[in-house]
């Protein structure tokens, strides 16, 4: 039970100990804030006090406390050998020779031939990523850029060339979006290193962002998507009710801090419209400010200084304050359903202890492939092989997608996909079903 075997010997003379061995009763009981313990490949690690200096966030990793963590580290980790030294530190034990490798009653044969897959993955080369590819997708952000201020400079500032000039930045300012979300993930180079350099240049020079503010909030949601108190995306700050059970919770606790039953009519007045410009913009000044985050402050005042210097000349301070608000909020609308669409209309719950597999496919769903949607969704139409595998270059999601789905198959686990239109109208609908549980919890229960 934690305390290791004892062999009756007195080690002080220089006998080697016996390493300990842990049941995952044991195990489970350190999931506090104050302890925490994981398991990865049968050892036990303690990792109580390395979460503060996790460097990709001490909630993304503090998540997986007490139980197994085998498959979010390879799934996060390009270079296990390299994040293998950090561990050995940490190690406590092993678990014990009769306990299974996974924990709380999983299927062993999902997590195995999962497993599976992704090694054929490895030995397919799905995780090289093409630098042709990411070069001519940034070509085609600095490319939109270029023509915006050339439309202003040869066709001056009226309504049309500004319509233009609007249109040609807010498609930029979108797929820099995406481009930085493949930076962040690690799945551009193959050093760690130049990801996070590219990271901060597209996210902070290419869009007044902060690159740590992203990585600590998106990481959290891959490790455990759609469970509340651990994945960010689905904290609404009471705005919203989500999914099936926090409606009749909210119901039956009779909170009502906006109307829920229709929450799906105001999400297109501060959904859409105010994520970016409004929710966005603050919290990410205000997190570099009070973490002290200079670096990725001065990364995100170099765009701001680029985008000023450029359109002052043509529409003034105020101007170009203005221009900039409405590319924001031309920018949210597209954001906000390309993500929304393949998450809230999933399963949004409390912790249920899923294996990798099975949790990301409860709470993610794919959109038809076409050349448009893989474009228009920065290959996020792809998002169950996304989930899988965050570290593997978008390029090759459809390469891989025909296995996960014959694996999903196998096992019964329902691979969801479906109509770009089709996915927005879920949102939608997501939201109204919601509503309305709260609703019926609210005045009958």
């Amino acid at each position: 039970m934690g305390m290791g075997r004892q062999n009756g010997e007195d080690c002080s003379s220089g006998c080697v100990k016996p390493e300990a061995r842990y049941s995952w009763e044991e195990i489970q009981k350190h999931n506090l804030n104050t302890d925490k313990w994981l398991v990865i490949d049968r050892k036990v690690y303690n990792i109580t006090d390395w979460v503060k200096r996790h460097p990709g966030g001490m909630r993304v990793i503090g998540h997986y406390a007490g139980e197994d963590a085998t498959d979010a580290f390879q799934a996060f980790h390009p270079d296990l050998n390299f994040v293998r030294k950090f561990l050995k530190p940490l190690y406590i034990g092993e678990l014990a020779p009769d306990e299974p490798s996974i924990d709380r009653d999983k299927n062993a044969q999902q997590v195995a031939d999962f497993r599976a897959l992704r090694r054929t993955a490895e030995e397919m080369g799905l995780f090289n990523s093409s630098f042709l590819f990411f070069t001519l997708y940034l070509s085609h952000i600095i490319l939109l850029e270029i023509l915006a201020w050339s439309t202003l400079t040869y066709l001056g500032t009226g309504w049309i060339p500004t319509l233009i000039t609007i249109l040609l930045l807010s498609t930029s300012q979108a797929q820099a979006g995406w481009l930085q979300h493949d930076f962040g993930h690690l799945s551009v180079f193959r050093k760690s290193k130049w990801n996070h350099i590219g990271h901060k240049f597209v996210i902070g020079h290419l869009k007044g962002a902060s690159a740590n503010w992203w990585n600590h909030r998106h990481f959290q949601h891959h490790a455990k998507p759609n469970i509340f108190s651990k994945d960010p995306d689905v904290n609404m700050v009471h705005i919203f009710v989500l999914g099936e059970t926090q409606p009749v919770e909210y119901g039956k606790k009779k909170l009502k801090y906006l109307p829920y039953n229709h929450q799906h009519k105001y999400f297109f007045l501060i959904g859409p419209p105010l994520l970016i410009p409004v929710y966005f913009t603050i919290q990410i000044m205000k997190t570099m400010i009070t973490r002290k985050d200079w670096v990725d402050l001065a990364w995100s005042l170099s765009y701001y200084a680029r985008f000023f210097f450029t359109f002052i000349p043509f529409f003034g301070f105020f101007g170009s304050l203005a221009l900039l608000n409405v590319v924001r909020f031309i920018e949210s609308h597209w954001f906000v359903w390309v993500t929304q669409m393949n998450h809230i209309p999933m399963e949004i719950d409390h912790e249920k202890y899923r294996d990798w597999l099975g949790s990301q496919l409860a709470a993610t769903c794919n959109i038809e492939q076409s050349f448009f949607n893989d474009w228009f969704s920065g290959h996020l139409n792809f998002q169950i092989e996304h989930h899988l595998f965050p570290t593997m270059p978008r390029h090759n999601y459809c390469k891989i997608a025909p296995l996960v789905h014959s694996l999903c198959n196998k096992h019964n686990v329902v691979y969801e996909e479906k109509g770009l239109l089709v996915a927005f109208q879920d949102i939608v609908g997501s939201l109204r079903k919601s509503g309305t549980l709260w609703l019926d919890a609210y005045l009958h229960k």
